[in-house]
């Protein structure tokens, strides 16, 4: 699970974090926390330099599906997600890995990133499938003190995104 957040008290990082806590026994998740870590995307630079894009790289390798979550930050991708991504692009990380999305934008918002995501997702060959990735919007107030979301609706559309990755995954790799 990828958060392309670096805001604290971000609804996406809460977001997935209820994914996590949430998600069905038999369902291992990893959270990749190195977002900020990660230095500038360079053509000229493999990243095996860069314990950061090394880590990313390894936990990329080891998933069998990708769970995403992002803000829109200027009607886009922020700039330290699209780095994220960029990074994979030579790589072939994301190369026919499942791949989904949460969009948890208010209402008439987050369009502008859930396209560009799409795009990028397209490029570096990600599995994505469009019946899986949900727009689910949630508001700060939903956030429990646990970081958690804590609002049934949101709960059982995150719960149905994680089974129908999980079910692609396994249909991918037989």
């Amino acid at each position: 699970m990828i958060s392309g957040s670096t805001r604290s008290a971000s609804t996406n990082s809460a977001a997935l974090r209820t994914v996590q806590a949430i998600a069905p026994k038999g369902v291992e998740t990893t959270w990749y926390e190195g977002l900020t870590e990660l230095p500038a995307f360079s053509p000229d630079d493999d990243g095996t330099g860069h314990p950061s894009v090394v880590a990313l790289r390894e936990q990329l390798s080891r998933a069998d599906a990708v769970l995403l979550c992002t803000p829109e930050y200027a009607g886009t991708l922020p700039g330290s997600f699209k780095n994220l991504l960029d990074w994979t692009v030579g790589t072939g990380d994301f190369y026919e890995k499942p791949t989904a999305f949460l969009n948890v934008a208010a209402p008439g918002r987050g369009e502008g990133a859930a396209a560009t995501l799409v795009t990028v997702l397209g490029y570096i060959g990600a599995v994505v499938d469009p019946d899986i990735c949900a727009r689910l919007p949630v508001a700060r107030a939903a956030v429990g003190q646990d970081g958690l979301v804590d609002t049934a609706e949101f709960r059982s559309g995150a719960i149905e995104a994680l089974d129908r990755l999980v079910e692609h995954a396994a249909r991918s790799s037989v």
